[in-house]
């Protein structure tokens, strides 16, 4: 068994919200230069992404909201539904198979095929909140893996991490009244979303931290916070929502986090993933638009999944 499987599909380059938008199919080939200079494709396997299904979008979206987002493509040009958030004729064909990434994750992670699963994949998702695209995510995907896991495959608790610097509205969103799903994130506040902060569900470990932060504030919050809420929920399953925009050379936001500080909570969360959950881990990517600390840090997080 190969511990780690890397998925991807080319039809997620196609997805081109216009040329000076942060969110560009370079992101990907960024990702997979830096794979390949640090030799880690001898040690992964590599699957393409299918293209999820409306039944499967279904379980975290309503399914007239999924139908009218694939209905929306635009034969040409480029339509906007919000400010930041833009369809090209092929957006469809990269949103879906983004979802379909985390779905097939899953079902390797489940079957024993591989211990863990890295899917390099855009658009991102965990802005998509049950009935609305935004923040240049379609379909929540981790939303999409985790439901998957709880309602095919049986799972009883899982667990959601999202360290990208922007809170994970759409994941709350679809999640905050599962008790079967825990929620744990950081994130830059006050910024875009601009929630996350107020009153959160019992549960979401929301805690939100200031502009300038840097990874000592980040590992005392995992460790006092997260690790053990993590610990407490027991879950069987954990899905990453694996942004990397809180990287210091990331002029997204205004964190200071470091490859070091990706490597070091990989590891944190693969200790609970060996305690509960039989050490089943799917990380998908979200944010992350500095293209080198993006693939550096990927690269960092991947090798630590792979335990290389």
């Amino acid at each position: 068994m190969t511990s780690t499987a890397f998925i991807t599909h080319r039809d997620c380059w196609l997805h081109n919200m216009g040329e000076h938008h942060p969110e560009s199919p370079e992101r990907l080939g960024a990702i997979n230069d830096r794979l390949i200079a640090a030799g880690l494709d001898m040690y992964l396997s590599f699957h393409d992404a299918p293209v999820a299904t409306i039944e499967q979008l279904s379980r975290a979206h309503p399914q007239d909201h999924v139908e009218e987002l694939l209905a929306s493509v635009p034969e040409h040009g480029i339509r906007h539904l919000d400010p930041d958030t833009a369809l090209c004729p092929h957006s469809m064909k990269a949103a879906l198979r983004s979802a379909g990434a985390g779905i097939y994750a899953t079902d390797l992670v489940m079957s024993g095929e591989a211990e863990n699963a890295f899917c390099a994949i855009r658009p991102p998702g965990h802005h998509a909140e049950a009935g609305k695209a935004m923040g240049f995510c379609f379909f929540n995907n981790v939303a999409v893996a985790a439901r998957h896991a709880l309602d095919v495959h049986g799972l009883k608790r899982v667990a959601i991490i999202d360290f990208d610097v922007h809170h994970g509205n759409g994941t709350e969103d679809i999640f905050k009244d599962d008790p079967r799903v825990l929620m744990v994130s950081i994130f830059q506040h006050p910024f875009y979303p601009y929630s996350g902060a107020d009153n959160p569900a019992p549960n979401m470990v929301n805690v939100p931290i200031k502009a300038g932060s840097r990874g000592d504030v980040f590992r005392e919050i995992v460790t006092d916070i997260w690790m053990p809420a993590l610990r407490n929920h027991a879950p069987e399953m954990l899905f990453i929502s694996a942004g990397f925009d809180a990287h210091y050379e990331d002029d997204m936001g205004s964190l200071g986090l470091v490859e070091a500080d990706y490597m070091w909570v990989t590891e944190q969360l693969k200790t609970v993933a060996a305690e509960c959950a039989n050490r089943r881990i799917v990380s998908l990517l979200e944010g992350g638009y500095s293209l080198s600390s993006l693939a550096r840090s990927v690269v960092s997080h991947i090798k630590t999944l792979a335990d290389l």
